[in-house]
């Protein structure tokens, strides 16, 4: 049986059909709402608005549930490497053993970076952060690959995916190696996705790299708790961007940069520039506790809590015992990771932390792995784009395949009202 929502305007009464989503999710249609009653929603920050449907992601932030199209991510993170997860969220089933197979040797196929990207690298100070220097160079892709793809075409949208999830991969380690001064490094078609992001990254000329398989085993479920969120800020850019009918790399390009911003993917970098400041202030984890619950103290304890997880995030489990895992592999002796510690330990027994549930998150867990790796603190953000690269693929492609219109939010206008034009003598 058909719902519907009735709203009352000016003496009015409008119906309007109801959509129940496949996990009960209830969402009002108000498509024709400015077309019946000549009046718009307000909702700053679209928190409250729904711009698509969706088949790939479902999340619920109440009982701290996330889950790719139907499989939950405690699962996933367990029994899956990120490529057949990437291969799930983008085309909707988890591969055979066949086109696992398929979609790697493709991905490496295409992996090889045009010479004269290396002219755009260069063109940048070693100062710049790399997540810009990455939003560049995803742009720069275009130029490189101009032709339009045919999102109808099957063939033409494999080849457009399986370039991207290659060629980004090296583009984003080179981000790393230009800051460093470091010589740029290629794909090595004999390793996997994740040992070649390792490889990518640190592989010096002057000797082999060892590959340590806990650490790789880390990143493959970090990999894995980034690939998709929902329509957060970053994802919805993609969409948005690519509802113009702009081509992936230049959508992709829109999501590197929504994604740099502090309050999105820059978080486990506020976490770790968090530490820093505390280790230089003294070290003393218990200060800053005190500081964070009293509530004429503007300071905020990053890492702690989620916008969206009104309960334990999900990911932040799964990834917790991974970043134990690695500490205890590498035998770290940090002080700034010994801070991270003593706030997480304080933090879960608490009593004002457990009773507003301002539990860690991902981004507190990331932090530390990354820090413990010696990945330095503005690459933290490119490691999440190397995550979400295959949901950002996943939802241009939805976007696109729905044939969804361009995006175009409306506005309140609250300025002047028409006004006489003044000349010179009258300003």
């Amino acid at each position: 049986m058909s719902k519907s929502a009735f709203l009352e305007l000016d003496g009015n009464r409008y119906e309007f059909p109801v959509i129940v989503g496949s996990e009960n999710e209830v969402a009002i249609d108000i498509n024709k709402l400015r077309d019946v009653t000549g009046a718009i929603t307000m909702d700053p920050g679209y928190k409250n608005s729904g711009s698509c449907t969706s088949n790939i992601t479902f999340l619920d932030g109440e009982e701290g549930i996330l889950r790719y199209r139907g499989y939950a991510i405690e699962d996933l993170a367990e029994k899956a490497t990120f490529l057949e997860v990437s291969y799930l969220i983008i085309f909707g089933e988890l591969p055979t053993h066949a086109q696992l197979a398929q979609f790697e040797a493709d991905i490496r196929k295409y992996s090889l970076v045009n010479e004269e990207m290396k002219n755009i690298i260069d063109g940048f100070p070693k100062t710049a952060h790399p997540m810009g220097v990455l939003s560049s160079l995803t742009s720069a892709l275009t130029a490189f690959n101009p032709k339009v793809v045919n999102v109808e075409n099957e063939a033409e949208m494999y080849e457009a995916i399986v370039k991207t999830m290659g060629k980004f991969l090296v583009l984003a380690t080179w981000t790393f190696r230009k800051s460093s001064g470091y010589p740029l490094n290629y794909y090595d078609n004999t390793k996997g996705y994740v040992e070649n992001f390792m490889r990518l990254m640190f592989e010096l000329p002057t000797g082999p790299y060892e590959i340590n398989p806990v650490v790789v085993k880390a990143l493959d479920k970090l990999f894995i708790l980034h690939a998709d969120h929902e329509q957060n800020c970053s994802t919805s850019t993609v969409r948005m961007v690519g509802s113009s009918h702009a081509g992936l790399f230049a959508s992709i390009s829109a999501g590197v940069s929504a994604l740099w911003g502090p309050l999105h993917g820059g978080a486990n970098q506020a976490v770790l520039e968090m530490l820093e400041a505390i280790q230089k202030d003294g070290g003393d984890a218990g200060k800053y506790l005190a500081k964070a619950k009293d509530k004429n103290d503007p300071f905020r304890l990053m890492g702690f809590g989620h916008r969206v997880y009104k309960n334990f995030d999900p990911r932040a489990k799964i990834i917790k015992k991974a970043a134990d895992e690695v500490l205890a592999n590498l035998g770290v002796n940090d002080p700034i990771l010994t801070i991270a510690k003593q706030l997480e330990e304080a933090a879960l027994v608490d009593e004002y932390f457990v009773s507003r549930k301002l539990y860690p998150n991902v981004d507190f867990y990331s932090g530390i792995i990354y820090r413990a790796l010696g990945i330095p603190t503005d690459m933290f953000t490119v490691l999440f784009a190397i995550g979400r690269l295959p949901g950002w693929i996943a939802q241009w492609k939805e976007m696109r395949e729905n044939k969804e219109p361009i995006g175009r939010p409306r506005q309140i206008y609250t300025g002047h009202p028409l006004r006489p034009f003044k000349t010179f003598e009258q300003r």
